[in-house]
């Protein structure tokens, strides 16, 4: 019986959709390292443990189920786990247990944890706003919105940032 017969050509990508696609990593990239280095530098933070914290100060009550905030953060779960670690030594999250879910925790950010978030939080947006909101028009900012929601929504249906 023979092969069935599979297209191997590569389909590449054309001048449009490359600068698309290297422009959309490149400039994550960049935007990263900058604002990584300026929370680090005058805050003494990681940008996944801004992250962290700053989904935390966002969530009813400051706190949320560990899995969800592993989605949300975008880290592995031993990943998330590790920085709780870190983050619960330094007093700026406590773990408690899901009273419905025997395996399930929460992270509650703490006082000090807030006060951590909040005063990096005003510094790390104006950042944002500058190297990114400022450059494009509100229409811009909107197409790329619903650009990168419908990418997300097939990368991760259901999720809601």
């Amino acid at each position: 019986m023979a092969a069935p017969e599979t297209d191997t050509e590569t389909r590449l990508l054309d001048a449009r959709e490359l600068a698309s696609w290297r422009g959309m990593l490149r400039s994550y990239v960049l935007l990263q390292r900058d604002l990584e280095q300026g929370l680090d530098e005058r805050h003494g933070l990681q940008h996944s443990t801004y992250e962290v914290l700053m989904h935390l100060s966002d969530a009813p009550d400051g706190r949320m189920r560990l899995s969800d905030l592993a989605k949300l953060a975008v880290l592995s779960r031993s990943g998330l786990t590790r920085l709780i670690d870190r983050l619960e030594n330094d007093g700026q999250v406590v773990r408690e247990r899901c009273a419905t879910d025997a395996r399930g925790y929460f992270a509650v950010l703490t006082e000090e944890g807030r006060e951590r978030v909040d005063a990096a939080r005003g510094e790390y947006l104006d950042e944002v706003r500058k190297r990114f909101h400022d450059l494009l028009s509100p229409e811009e900012q909107a197409v790329l919105g619903d650009v990168w929601t419908k990418v997300l929504d097939n990368l991760e249906p259901g999720l809601k940032p």
